[in-house]
């Protein structure tokens, strides 16, 4: 499955939620956040998004 990172720009209206990641889940999406560079909520967002989508 090929995650697109999304764009920052354009951002729409978006409210603050907290979740709870294990460690490892949380280093493995740093890594894929400074490969792709961008922040950790977007690759979230992106997943999630692309989940969605399916």
């Amino acid at each position: 499955m090929k995650i697109k990172i999304k764009e920052t720009q354009n951002k729409e209206p978006s409210t603050n939620k907290s979740l709870y990641l294990k460690n490892s889940l949380i280093e493995k999406i740093n890594k894929i956040a400074k490969d792709n560079n961008t922040s950790f909520n977007n690759v979230v967002v992106s997943m999630i998004e692309h989940c969605l989508e399916e």
